[in-house]
Order: structure tokens, then C-alpha cells, then sequence
């Protein structure tokens, strides 16, 4: 493998030699192996390579066996990168680490050095509380992970023993983790408490109806307005990509699936090729709740997706719809990657969006839209698969000058 990555010419030979009869030179082929599997540039591969024989040249020094090689010691080969006195650095302390831990992690799946123990720093009972979240309640990763903090806080005055668990002690734990925070943040740390003493309860390991001990933060519905963007400002998003491009290509399907179907970010990371049914002309999509919903495929959105596919996408083995655009071709890591898309679209369209979220805002758009174009609250539930036709009233807000027409006039009052 080392032979395709580096030229045919004598030098190239000869780096292709030295490193097969290095001390480590059946890794470092296996290594090119993976990284011609990512599809990374040569002269990418090249650099990764030189990164991967740098760590494993250092470890040597140090008299590390390679089943020694793990985490702890890619720290330590921080701090030696940070010294800039070796003769193998050849590029930024942080693009020399990066082909280090490429290097450990094509070791670790293929069982040559120990595998990482699964949530080492997470105890068994957070653990066991993420699982039932989501076999019971189809809950996230995204958002089982913002609830790892306050629950660990609770953790840390009960220990193993949630039996000693008691409203006061709930309580306590609960005002003095919210001490200081903002209004959003105790809303979010009174729902994760909540839900763990639940839990617990199931568990036969808590009394019920303890989770009552935890106030309840005052939310009013439908209190605020939705933030949306305005018809042609969308527009102007959607047509910002540069077709030409294979960039272009995916963010401007990714934009109309957005702008025209109303998708959380969420959907757009979780779309498969499988979801697609061209013959039928619908998608399939699957929301907070794990509920499969099919929505139409408009010839816009369509014929989008068909330039992206043909076109823009590259090459992977994965069965996500929407890749990297830049070697390792993987799928998204969160939906914080589709809001960034979005984001720099609406920097280039001149667009300046009126709340964060930036996402989010395309899918309010879509139901103000629906909602002056005549569309009842209950079609845009449909559309926008809320499960209570409450949270799509908030919606009935938008059109001031038509609640101005059923706005009653403010009662005089008569001076003393």
C-alpha cells in the first residue's frame, strides 16, 4: 500500500523502503492501508504517515511496547511536540497529533493495541439511566449528554447508595447546582434531576413520587414569539451555494430540505439513502420520538438530491446521506454541523438571523409561510410532526396585522 501513496520515482523508492524496514513497518503499511481507504490526498497521506512514524519512533525512545501504546501516552507525545526540538516534526504540533491518533485508532480497530474502555469516567447507574432513557423514551445521545452534568452532581452526594435519597437532600443538591445559573440552564437541570429520580423509581430503588421534591420552573406557553426569516431572505439563503461545486452541491440540498420540508437538524444528520423512495417520490424521516413519517419529495427537493448524489457525493461506505466534503468522507458528527452550514449561508446571502439557532430558523420559516399562505395550525403540525397541536399554536402569533383586526381595545379608565 505505502506504493501507491508515495511516487514511483527513486526517492520515493527509497522512502517507501526505509519505512517497510523500519522497526514498525508492517504498521505503518497497515496504516497506509486505512488511510488510501479514507480516500485522503497523497501528499495528506504522506503527512499522517511521517506523524504515525514520528509517535512510534518517540515511543521507542521511551521504551514503550506497543501494547503500552494508548491515550495517556499520545498526552505525553503532546507535550514532546510542544518542545519543537525533534529532528521528525514536520509540520503544526496539532496536524503531527492528529496523524498520531489516526495512527492508535487504525491500531485499536484492529485489535492490535487494547480497546477503549466504554465510558470510563461514567458511572454504572449514569450509564444505566442513559440506556433506559433511551430504550423507553428514545432519547438522544445530544441530549442525554447535556444531562450528564447535573446528574453527576447528584451522584456525588448519594455515591452508590441511592437509597439515601430524600426530598431534602434532592432539593439541596438541585439549589445548589441551579446557584448562580441562568434561567434556561436551572429549567434544563429541574428536567434531568427529574427525569433520573424517575428512573429510580422504576428501579425500585427511590420512593414514588419523590421526583415531586424538585420545583417546578415557571414556564408560561406560548409566552414569546417565533423567530423566522422573511420569503425572499430564505430565498436568498437556499440560492447562496455555488452549484458548481460538489460543496455547493450537498449544502443546497441540505438547505431546501430545510427550507421546503420544514427538517430539524437532526433529521438531516440521521437521512439514509434507504429513506428515499424516488418511484413513490416521498422521504422517510425519524424525529425526537423514534416515529417514522413519510413526507412528500418535491421535484425541487428531488432533483437537488439527484445532483448531489450523482455529482458531489463522494465515495464511502457509509449509508448516510450527507458526508464530509474532505477526507475521512464520514457523516456528520451532530447537527451543530448543519447549523454551521446554514450559518455560512446566511453570511453569504447577507441574511441576519434574528435569534440563534440557526437551523432552526428555516423550520419557523416554513410554518409562518404556511400559516399566511392560508395552511390550518393543524396541517403544519402534520408537516412539522409535533406530537401536541399546542406547540405548533405558538405560530397563531405571527400574523399581527390579523390579530390586530380581533384585538379588543384596551378599557378606558376614568381619572380619580
Amino acid at each position: 500500500m505505502l506504493e501507491k501513496i508515495f511516487d514511483s520515482s527513486g526517492s520515493g523508492l527509497v522512502r517507501v523502503r526505509l519505512l517497510r524496514e523500519g522497526l514498525h513497518g508492517p504498521l505503518l503499511d497497515s496504516y497506509s492501508g486505512e488511510l488510501l481507504h479514507c480516500r485522503y490526498a497523497n501528499i495528506t497521506a504522506r503527512r499522517h504517515l511521517r506523524s504515525a512514524e514520528h509517535f512510534a519512533y518517540w515511543a521507542s525512545r521511551h521504551a514503550m511496547a506497543v501494547s503500552q501504546w494508548n491515550d495517556s501516552l499520545l498526552e505525553r507525545f503532546r507535550g514532546h511536540l510542544r518542545q519543537r526540538r525533534c529532528s521528525y516534526s514536520h509540520s503544526q504540533p496539532l496536524q503531527q497529533l492528529t496523524g498520531a491518533s489516526l495512527f492508535l485508532k487504525h491500531l485499536r480497530s484492529n485489535c492490535i493495541i487494547d480497546s477503549l474502555p466504554a465510558d470510563p469516567d461514567r458511572p454504572a447507574m449514569l450509564v444505566a439511566f442513559r440506556r433506559w432513557m433511551y430504550e423507553q423514551r428514545g432519547t438522544q445521545d445530544g441530549t442525554l449528554d447535556n444531562y450528564d452534568v447535573p446528574i453527576r452532581t447528584l451522584l456525588e452526594h448519594l455515591g452508590d447508595a441511592p437509597e439515601r435519597l430524600n426530598a431534602q437532600r434532592l432539593r439541596q443538591c438541585f439549589l445548589k447546582y441551579t446557584d448562580g445559573k441562568n434561567h434556561a440552564s436551572i429549567k434544563h437541570a429541574a428536567t434531568a434531576l427529574r427525569m433520573f429520580v424517575r428512573f429510580l423509581i422504576t428501579e425500585g430503588r427511590c420512593p414514588p413520587g419523590l421526583e415531586a421534591a424538585i420545583p417546578v420552573i415557571p414556564h408560561w406557553q406560548l409566552s414569546s414569539l417565533p423567530r423566522y426569516l422573511q420569503p425572499e431572505e430564505v430565498e436568498r439563503i437556499v440560492t447562496s451555494c455555488d452549484s458548481a461545486t460538489a460543496i455547493g452541491k450537498r449544502d443546497s440540498a441540505i438547505l431546501l430540505l430545510l427550507a421546503r420540508l420544514g427538517l430539524r437538524a437532526g433529521d438531516i444528520v440521521q437521512l439514509r439513502l434507504g429513506d428515499i423512495d424516488w418511484k413513490g417520490a416521498w422521504l422517510q424521516v425519524c424525529g425526537k420520538s423514534q416515529k417514522q413519517t413519510r413526507l412528500p419529495l418535491t421535484q425541487e427537493v428531488g432533483d437537488t438530491l439527484v445532483a448531489y448524489l450523482q455529482a458531489g457525493r463522494p465515495k464511502t461506505d457509509s449509508d448516510r446521506m450527507f458526508v464530509c466534503c474532505r477526507a475521512p468522507f464520514r457523516p456528520f458528527a451532530s447537527h451543530a454541523a448543519v447549523s454551521v452550514i446554514v450559518d455560512k449561508a446566511m453570511r453569504r446571502a447577507a441574511v441576519t438571523p434574528p435569534g440563534r439557532g440557526a437551523a432552526h430558523l428555516l423550520r419557523h420559516s416554513v410554518a409562518t409561510s404556511l400559516l399566511r399562505q392560508g395552511a390550518s395550525l393543524q396541517d403544519i403540525a402534520t408537516i412539522l410532526r409535533h406530537r401536541s397541536i399546542q406547540t405548533t399554536q405558538i405560530y397563531a402569533k405571527v400574523d399581527v396585522s390579523m390579530l390586530g383586526q380581533i384585538a379588543q381595545p384596551w378599557p378606558e379608565v376614568q381619572p380619580c
